[in-house]
């Protein structure tokens, strides 16, 4: 909104919560990845990469219903990221927990000293601990039976 004869803009309330809702939602996605960062005793930077590959992988796996269950209780960015690329039409590759396991490894890329197995139940852990129980259990129960040794039960 312009000040009456000066051309200025004059910050509105709607101005200040879209600003302070853009930081929160940047503040989440961030916590997020310090979260797993922490966790496997990472950089940010390779935390953020792998949270994503996995993300993408799980989001690939899970039927339309459940992805979009699941897509609803992440942060805003999160879920940004969680969508990032998505081809609805995409036919879902095996699953078979081997193919997830190649698929997170070939987004994030090769890195010898990587225990990917490790590093993909860190961010199930992660998921644990800011996805409510049920929603859980719904996504690792949509899951094969192989798949779901590295979503380790807490």
């Amino acid at each position: 909104m312009a000040e009456k004869g000066t051309g200025r803009r004059v910050p509105t309330m709607a101005h200040s919560v879209s600003h302070t809702s853009i930081a929160h939602a940047a503040e989440q996605a961030q916590q997020w990845a310090n979260e797993l960062a922490k966790d496997l005793d990472w950089n940010e930077q390779s935390a953020f990469r792998l949270l994503r590959s996995v993300l993408h992988t799980l989001r690939d796996w899970l039927s339309p219903e459940e992805m979009a269950d699941l897509s609803a209780q992440l942060p805003t960015l999160v879920r940004g990221i969680y969508f990032e690329g998505w081809s609805p039409a995409k036919p879902a590759s095996e699953r078979t927990k081997r193919d997830f396991v190649i698929s997170v490894r070939n987004s994030f890329g090769y890195e010898a000293e990587v225990d990917i197995d490790k590093a993909i139940a860190a961010v199930f852990k992660l998921l644990d601990r800011h996805i409510s129980h049920g929603e859980i259990v719904q996504v690792r129960n949509s899951m094969k039976k192989s798949l779901r040794h590295l979503w380790p039960e807490e």
